[in-house]
């Protein structure tokens, strides 16, 4: 007998600023971990799909998982305990599990929160859900499985972390085939990731602190066994690499692109890096490859704040990555953080003219300074009393939740908006970018206008709660 699990990719609130949904990596390696051992594996997907509540409501019933999988982020986390409680109200034998890079931090408070939810899987996912769906199998005891947070006899008890998984060549291709082809096509990109981990841990990120400070590599046969995968059943062209420094190991970047070349793959693709991890004879390598974009973590034009995050990098060394990307014909962009503890508004206008002298061509990503539970940032702001939000459903990066002696929300909000009115509502960065031609640029823009969609939402909602544009 299969253990039958159902996973849940939970909706985000109304009125938030969301990026263009885009299926869940995290949801497709579960899946495909828990097929490959025969399981039977469904998933009900909020974000890409238009299920409604009452509809998920529904088929639970009908299907009566054994185990009901949920990811969240932070800004997904309320409604993804809504999501454990409707489960179990419909059925009362399912154990339900809630895992994802916040919930990781958030572990004892969400059962303390929430009577529903069973077992929160810290970190890395597979194999724990994994092991929780054979002991169910098999009619055993879970309380001792590494990873796991959860109850027993009314106490809860947080169990070792699990290893991580060193050889990421073991786990088998996410699956993709769980979404309609609709979810990937929408946006025409295909998403993977070719490492986990990090070497570098800055102040903000949650990223390092669930993945590990160590970078695990996929073999460079494996990543191209994947591309060519995806581009000869979804006919997919473009693809985005979304390990947090792709470039950390120049010598697999180097046989990733040969073997692209090998295997006379026509494709493009993008990747995001750090600035200190590149150099010109590797970006071109990367261009000759099908690589047409490289995003840069920049984000800071002021010395002095990049000291503060700890982000281990110089304005020059940010300067001389992107002047080596335009000479070999790549468009690089810079993700950008605004507010971070110690910003004023004085370094705030640096970054933004800065960032207008690297790139005037190309939409930047700029976000507001989020303190996830679990880094130093969030430890910074609660200890000085700086947190001022703490409804998660505001954690959405473009929405201020702390304010510093140096800067106020207010002012952080307006520098966000005159930001944002510069790139959106000035028709000329958009016919620049568009001027450029190309798949890249064609994905991109439309990206741009769903991101303008859903801001013009977000801030009505944010003005008049009563309002919500349909986008």
């Amino acid at each position: 007998m299969r253990t039958h699990v159902t996973l849940v990719n939970p909706p985000l609130p109304r009125g938030s600023y969301q990026h263009p949904p885009l299926p869940s990596l995290g949801l497709g390696y579960l899946a495909a971990v828990l097929e490959k051992n025969q399981h039977e594996v469904d998933l009900i997907d909020f974000q890409t799909t238009s299920v409604t509540l009452e509809e998920f409501r529904n088929e639970i019933s009908r299907r009566q998982p054994d185990i009901v999988g949920i990811t969240s982020v932070i800004l997904s986390y309320k409604s993804a305990l809504q999501i454990a409680e409707i489960a179990k109200e419909v059925s009362s034998k399912c154990l339900t599990v809630v895992g994802g890079h916040f919930v990781s931090f958030w572990d004892e408070k969400a059962l303390q929160e929430c009577a529903s939810l069973d077992i929160v899987a810290r970190k890395e996912g597979e194999y724990t859900l994994l092991e929780l769906a054979e002991r169910v199998k098999a009619g055993k005891d879970y309380h001792d499985v590494l990873g796991i947070t959860c109850r027993k006899d009314g106490e809860i008890v947080r169990n070792p972390d699990r290893p991580y998984i060193e050889n990421l060549d073991e786990l088998p291709f996410p699956a993709r085939h769980l979404w309609p082809i609709e979810a990937f096509q929408r946006y025409g990109t295909f998403f993977l990731l070719t490492s986990r981990g990090c070497v570098q841990w800055c102040n903000f990120c949650i990223e390092v602190r669930m993945d590990g400070r160590k970078c695990r590599m996929r073999s460079p046969r494996n990543v191209v066994d994947e591309l060519e995968f995806l581009h000869n059943t979804y006919g997919a062209e473009y693809f985005v690499f979304l390990d947090d420094a792709f470039t950390l190991n120049k010598r697999r970047v180097e046989e990733i692109c040969q073997t692209i070349k090998n295997r006379k793959l026509k494709i493009k693709w993008g990747c995001e890096t750090r600035v200190d991890m590149v150099t010109k004879e590797l970006l071109l390598k990367m261009k000759e490859a099908g690589c047409v974009a490289v995003w840069f973590g920049i984000e800071s034009g002021s010395q002095r704040v990049l000291n503060a995050m700890g982000k281990g990098i110089s304005l020059a060394q940010t300067i001389r990555a992107f002047k080596w990307a335009k000479e070999v014909g790549l468009k690089p962009n810079p993700n950008i953080v605004l507010g971070f503890p110690g910003e004023t508004k004085k370094t705030a206008w640096e970054t933004i003219k800065f960032v207008k002298r690297l790139v005037p061509d190309y939409m930047s990503c700029y976000t507001v300074a989020t303190p996830y539970p679990g880094t130093p940032m969030y430890d910074l702001v609660k200890e000085k009393g700086w947190l001022k939000i703490t409804d998660f459903d505001k954690y959405d990066t473009a929405t201020p939740t702390f304010e510093t002696p140096w800067l106020s929300m207010k002012e952080l909000e307006r520098i966000y908006e005159q930001v944002f009115k510069s790139y959106y509502l000035d028709p000329t960065h958009v016919l620049r970018m568009f001027a450029k031609g190309g798949t890249y640029t064609l994905s991109a823009t439309r990206r741009a206008f769903a991101d303008l969609l859903i801001a013009i939402r977000s801030k009505l909602q944010r003005n008049n709660p009563r309002v919500f544009v349909k986008t």
